[in-house]
C-alpha cells in the first residue's frame, strides 16, 4: 500500500481504532566471515551471523529488524520463527505488542532445547513488530519508548587477545579515528598483572575523556578480579564487566563491587528481567547491560529498565546498536551503546545503509519511523545463507 502525505496522516489518525494485522513473517539468514579470529577470555569467533526478520501486515506495512549472533544455531532459530512463532502470531494485531510477545513466549518452554534459540527467535520478531508499530504511527522507537534523548554515546568492544586489530595502541587509535566515545576492553584471559598492563597501555593511547570499560567475560576468581581492580583503580575505568566465574557470580560480583574500587556491570548473560532483578537485589551491579536480542526482544528489555530504575542501576545493552541505541536513548538512566570494529562486526558498518555519522562520539538518531534503518540489499544477497 502506497500513501501520499495526507494518506499517511489519515492512516495514523485512524490507527488508534484500527488493528495492524500480521499476515506473514519472512526471514533471511545472513553469515559473514570476520577478518581475523577474535579471542576473549574463554571464547573465540571467526564468523558473524544474524537473522533478518520481516513482519508483514495487511496494511502493507513491513516491520524489519535483525537480531542475535548465534552462528551455530542460525538455521534452527529460523525454523523456530516459521514453525512455532508464525502460527501463533499471524492474525494478531501488531499494535498489541504485549499480546504478541506473550503469544510467542511458548517457544522458550522446551526444556530439551537451548532456551536462547527460542529467545533469539522471539527477539527478532518482537523487534520487527515494534518497527511496524513505529512505522504505522509515524514515530521513531526511541521516542515511542520514552524519548529521553536522541543522542547516545557509542563505544567499541575491543582489546581482544593476540592483537587481531594491530597493537593495542593501533587499535585504540582506530577507535579514536572512527569518532567513537570509548572502548570496552577485554581482560580475564591473562593474569591480573598482565591484563593491568594492557589496560594501562590502552589508557595511555587515547585522549582525555575517552571512555574505557573492562570486560572479563567471567574469566577471573574474586581474588583475581579484586587484584586487577586495584591495579587499574587510577585509570578512570567506567565499569568492570562480568568480573568473576558464572557459578556463583551474584555473590562474587557483590564482593568485587563492595571490596574493590570499580563499578561493576553485568546482565548480558541473563535471559530474563527476573535474573537481572536478582543481581540488583544482591547488590552485585551498578550497570545492567541486559541484551534484548538474547532474551526475547525490546519488550523484555524495557521491563528490565523499569526494574533497574527502582534500584538506582544504570542501564546499557550488550552489542546490537541497531536496537540498543533506541532503547538506551529512551531511558533517563541509559548509558552507552556498544558496537565493534568493522572487522569484528561487518553488519553494523555494512548492512545498514543510512547509519548516521558520529558527532562527538555520539550516535544521532533520526526521526524516521520505527527503527529507521535501511538495509543494504546487495550486502544481504552476498552473505545470505542459502539452504535450498
Amino acid at each position: 500500500m502506497l500513501l501520499d502525505a495526507n494518506g499517511e496522516a489519515e492512516t495514523r489518525e485512524k490507527r488508534g481504532h484500527s488493528p495492524l494485522i500480521i499476515t506473514r513473517i519472512e526471514t533471511v539468514p545472513v553469515r559473514a566471515p570476520l577478518a581475523a579470529d577474535f579471542k576473549g577470555s574463554h571464547y573465540h569467533m571467526t564468523h558473524r551471523s544474524t537473522l533478518i526478520t520481516r513482519v508483514h501486515t495487511a496494511d502493507g506495512i513491513v516491520g524489519e529488524a535483525y537480531a542475535g549472533d548465534e552462528d551455530a544455531n542460525l538455521l534452527e532459530i529460523e525454523q523456530v520463527v516459521h514453525n512455532e512463532l508464525a502460527p501463533s502470531l499471524v492474525g494478531l494485531d501488531a499494535m498489541a505488542t504485549e499480546l504478541c510477545w506473550k503469544a510467542g513466549y511458548h517457544v522458550t518452554f522446551d526444556i530439551l532445547r537451548d532456551r536462547r534459540i527460542g529467545l533469539v527467535a522471539l527477539a527478532g520478531v518482537d523487534a520487527a513488530i515494534w518497527d511496524a508499530v513505529g512505522k504505522a504511527l509515524g514515530q521513531p522507537l526511541w521516542r515511542l519508548w520514552g524519548g529521553y534523548r536522541r543522542r547516545v554515546p557509542l563505544i567499541a568492544i575491543g582489546g581482544y587477545y593476540d592483537d587481531p586489530l594491530g597493537t593495542i595502541e593501533e587499535e585504540m587509535q582506530s577507535y579514536v579515528d572512527f569518532g567513537l566515545a570509548g572502548v570496552k576492553f577485554k581482560v580475564g584471559g591473562r593474569s591480573p598483572e598482565v591484563d593491568a598492563e594492557r589496560v594501562m597501555r590502552a589508557r595511555a593511547a587515547v585522549p582525555e575523556g575517552f571512555l574505557i570499560c573492562i570486560d572479563a567475560n567471567q574469566g577471573y576468581s574474586v581474588a583475581q578480579a579484586l587484584e586487577l581492580s586495584r591495579r587499574v583503580a587510577d585509570q578512570n575505568i567506567m565499569w568492570f564487566e562480568e568480573p568473576v566465574g558464572w557459578d556463583n557470580d551474584a555473590q562474587g560480583m557483590r564482593d568485587v563491587r563492595m571490596r574493590g574500587p570499580l563499578p561493576v556491570c553485568a546482565g548480558q548473560s541473563e535471559i530474563s528481567p527476573v535474573g537481572c532483578r536478582l543481581l540488583m537485589e544482591a547488590g552485585a551491579i551498578d550497570f545492567c547491560n541486559f541484551d534484548a536480542s538474547w532474551s526475547g526482544g525490546p519488550t523484555v528489555w524495557r521491563r528490565m529498565a523499569a526494574v533497574a530504575g527502582t534500584y538506582g542501576v544504570i542501564v546499557g545493552h550488550h552489542e546490537e546498536p541497531q536496537v540498543s541505541s533506541h532503547l538506551i536513548a529512551s531511558q533517563s538512566h541509559g548509558s552507552v551503546a556498544e558496537c565493534f570494529h568493522p572487522d569484528r562486526d561487518p553488519f553494523w558498518w555494512n548492512l545498514i545503509e543510512n547509519r548516521p555519522p558520529l558527532e562527538n562520539g555520539e550516535l544521532l538518531l533520526s526521526d524516521e519511523p520505527g527503527l529507521g534503518w535501511q538495509l543494504n540489499t546487495d550486502y544481504i544477497e552476498r552473505h545470505r545463507v542459502r539452504t535450498e
